[in-house]
């Protein structure tokens, strides 16, 4: 890890804002020489002072650099690394005045693709880091319940999912991921597709009476739109102090034919223009949506978990809620 030193007196801009930035890094994901050039080229362009440099590790992937980046005073936190990282770093800087600006290097690149950010354009990128406006979002908490009894708290971004997705993700292929990107997903995909098992669990959602459910997949979103042009959740926002609950819950071919129905043809066509929305349908047999601030579940059993496209182990129960309006992203301007 590296970081250069700099008081906080001798920081540009007037006495009520600050300006000090500092980039934590994925080392696997980013070609640290060429981001440095980059960097100082919008840093100098924007009058920002020297930037911080702190680097992630696999022991410490984010949590621990933002955490130091913040002590050293930084009011901006550039994320160079993909969703597990930008998800780390988040769960350390949410509830501060730091805001987060992010300069994609993974494969899925979620939260970015929900912002409509650039994800392959490393100095467009940087432009928005230092001269864009902020945006203020929602961040979803979660207690994962281990089968131990022990209790870890976490917080995600984009989405947490307990079934296909998370199982799926426990499959994949690190080393192909790395040469095949999606296409290590695929296969992934392929071998847990035919895992025909259920999830039974009791939920109580928003405080309501508790009940008790079977489904092959839930997944809790922040946002609701995944790579490929898939709109998973048409309606979800990063902002309006809510997550959407997705149930699937497939009899058959039947029942996956009306998922892929629903999420391709419905939200990722009909949604796009107001004439469609206005013929999309309410919930299918197979798929159901419902909407809240807070969820309790507890499984029949240990249960794969997944949050932002990363696996987390597995779990018995969990408690997710919103933080609403816990973090500042870093967007592009109204006129850009």
């Amino acid at each position: 890890m590296t970081s250069t030193d700099l008081n906080r007196d001798d920081v540009t801009g007037d006495a009520t804002t600050p300006k000090l930035a500092a980039i934590v890094y994925n080392p696997v994901k980013v070609d640290i020489d060429d981001l440095r050039d980059s960097v100082e080229a919008e840093q100098t362009a924007a009058g920002w002072p020297e930037t911080l440099w702190f680097e992630t590790s696999a022991e410490d992937p984010g949590q621990g650099p933002a955490r130091k980046a913040i002590e050293a005073g930084a009011t901006l936190i550039i994320v160079a690394g993909g969703d597990g990282t930008v998800r780390a770093v988040a769960e350390a800087v949410h509830g501060t005045d730091c805001a987060l600006a992010l300069l994609p290097s993974g494969t899925g690149n979620l939260l970015a693709r929900n912002l409509q950010l650039p994800l392959d354009d490393t100095r467009q990128a940087l432009h928005i880091a230092f001269a864009g406006q902020d945006k203020v979002i929602d961040v979803c908490m979660i207690d994962i319940e281990r089968a131990d009894r022990s209790v870890d708290r976490h917080a995600y971004l984009v989405m947490a999912g307990l079934g296909l997705d998370a199982k799926m993700l426990a499959n994949t292929d690190d080393a192909l991921k790395a040469k095949a990107g999606w296409l290590a997903y695929v296969k992934a995909l392929i071998a847990v597709g035919k895992d025909d098992s259920e999830l039974r669990f009791r939920y109580r959602l928003n405080g309501q009476p508790e009940k008790s459910l079977r489904a092959h997949t839930i997944m809790i979103g922040n946002c609701g739109s995944l790579p490929a042009s898939i709109e998973l959740i048409p309606d979800a926002a990063l902002d309006d102090g809510a997550f959407d609950v997705v149930v699937l819950k497939p009899e058959g071919l039947g029942g996956w034919v009306q998922i892929v129905s629903k999420v391709i043809w419905e939200n990722g066509v009909l949604s796009r223009t107001k004439f469609g929305r206005k013929l999309r349908t309410g919930d299918v047999d197979a798929l159901n949506y419902a909407t809240g601030t807070e969820l309790v579940l507890r499984l029949h059993g240990s249960e794969e978990i997944e949050l932002d496209g990363d696996g987390f182990g597995t779990a018995v129960a969990l408690k997710t809620w919103m933080d609403a309006g816990s973090l500042t992203l870093r967007v592009p301007t109204d006129d850009e």
